[in-house]
């Protein structure tokens, strides 16, 4: 990974070679993205802006053939790389994440209506045997299937949010590994949202979705930065304690099962601050406090 990286920063060619090469090969456009962010991280949006748009040509491509997800993770990815490089903030690059969600929300909503309906009748055709076994009355069934589209919008705008996160995380690994070792896991372990900020997102998960079926498109994008404090904390907490690599697969099968709780976990470090406590008391342990 780190010799892909270091070809890329070669120059506008071999950069421009590799976003292009992984856009045609769509699974591997993450790593497109993720090569396309690198150069904005490190070398602006002028750079990085003519390499993107030779990338697009084959990510539009993909989107006529009914697939936009390599077009807005390599838009959104480099979205989000100009917040970090901006602000130099992954608090403000997580809510950033919430408002780029919007946009694939809106964008699904319209120009891929047809791709979300034919997920959305996929859903459906297999809900009468899973309606039958839930056992639900009739309304509740109504409900549900009124409220399918919604939620297959929202998931799958969430999954692009997620993706177009990790592939700023990668370009930033990259640009750590090649400049500044290191730096990108302290910053990440350091990722600790503000009170306001993770109640407000609690609220989008839990209330926001009782306004409706539309709203609640906006449940799984707000659960999106909580569940990334979440982890943040775990790594930091591993850290700090010298734990084995053990706890880190622990806290990422907990993340597949209970995302939830990872959120939930969040919202109350960002209330307690669970990493600054324990630092202060490891320096009162060691008498440098």
């Amino acid at each position: 990974m780190r010799a892909l990286a270091d070809f890329v920063m070669r120059g506008r060619m071999q950069a421009t070679l590799v976003v292009v090469l992984a856009a045609v090969l769509q699974p591997f456009f993450w790593l497109g993205a993720a090569a396309g962010s690198l150069v904005l991280l490190r070398r602006g949006a002028g750079d990085a802006l003519g390499i993107l748009v030779w990338a697009l040509l084959p990510a539009l491509a993909w989107w006529y053939l009914g697939d936009p997800s390599v077009t807005l993770v390599l838009l959104g990815s480099a979205v989000l790389a100009k917040v970090l490089r901006t602000s130099m903030s992954w608090n403000r690059v997580m809510l950033a994440s919430v408002v780029l969600g919007v946009f694939y929300v809106l964008l699904l909503s319209t120009v891929s209506a047809g791709l979300v309906t034919g997920l959305a009748e996929a859903f459906r055709s297999v809900l009468p045997q899973v309606l039958s076994e839930a056992k639900l009355s009739a309304d509740q069934q109504a409900e549900l299937q009124a409220g399918l589209v919604p939620a297959v919008t929202g998931l799958l705008a969430a999954s692009l949010q997620v993706i177009s996160l990790l592939c700023l995380m990668l370009a930033r690994y990259w640009q750590a590994a090649l400049y500044n070792p290191q730096g990108f896991g302290r910053e990440f372990r350091a990722l600790r949202l503000s009170a306001p900020v993770a109640v407000s997102l609690l609220l989008g998960v839990l209330v926001v979705p009782l306004l409706g079926p539309q709203a609640a498109v906006l449940a799984p994008l707000c659960a999106v930065p909580l569940l990334f404090a979440g982890l943040a904390l775990g790594h930091g907490l591993v850290a700090l304690k010298r734990l084995p690599g053990f706890w880190l697969v622990l806290m990422y099968g907990l993340a597949l099962m209970l995302g939830n709780v990872i959120c939930l976990v969040a919202v109350v470090d960002s209330l307690f601050d669970f990493r600054g406590r324990l630092v202060r008391r490891q320096g009162t342990t060691n008498g440098e406090g």
